[in-house]
């Protein structure tokens, strides 16, 4: 089966820094990308708000997976080296980036894998051409078995790109955006070593 987020977790990995030793991952779902996080080196810490996906994430070399909630959970002030969200951080406040940052360690890195709601002519143009690309994909992968029977709650995201880009300039500045093809984009933020 054609995963969205898991087509992405080659270009998420691209953004982890050399060297980089410990590394959250938000909304882990069952972990597919924190162990192939954590087979890159750095420790993991792996969270989730779902019991049923954290249960189903069982165990991984190099990975603690936790049940808990992002907003209210004690975040220890720049140890992470990398901190990736991926399709998650629509499920909280975007102010919740903050926390994030603050957990970086200088020049960490934060990698957000984002969905976004369509509003502009641009956005239903790629979406447009993402559907047939979609579809090839999925017929071509047709057969061959999903990762895990346990799926990760999904809610539809509020906020536009160009909102994202607007908060996302006031509280990750220098943050760079992309979108990507399949309803997704990519925030890249590297706080200063200063």
């Amino acid at each position: 089966m054609f995963d969205h987020n898991d087509h992405y977790h080659g270009l998420l990995l691209k953004q982890l820094p050399p060297g980089a030793r410990h590394a959250l991952d938000v909304g882990c779902g069952t972990g597919a990308f924190a162990r192939a996080l954590a087979a890159r080196g750095p420790a993991v810490d792996a969270v989730d708000p779902d019991e049923a996906v954290i249960r189903a994430a069982g165990q991984a070399p190099g990975v603690t997976f936790t049940h808990g909630d992002i907003t209210a959970m004690e975040l220890p002030g720049g140890r992470y080296d990398f901190v990736s969200c991926l399709a998650s951080l629509h499920h909280v406040p975007f102010g919740t980036v903050s926390r994030l940052r603050e957990a970086l360690a200088p020049g960490g890195v934060l990698a957000v894998l984002g969905c976004y709601r369509e509003s502009t002519w641009s956005d239903r143009l790629v979406s447009g051409a993402a559907v047939p690309a979609n579809a090839v994909i999925r017929l071509a992968l047709a057969g061959r078995a999903a990762h895990s029977p346990v799926r990760a709650p999904v809610r539809p995201p509020a906020m536009t790109l160009p909102e994202i880009r607007e908060r996302a300039a006031e509280l990750l500045p220098g943050a760079r955006i992309r979108r990507l093809l399949f309803w997704r984009y990519l925030l890249v933020f590297r706080k200063p070593r200063t």
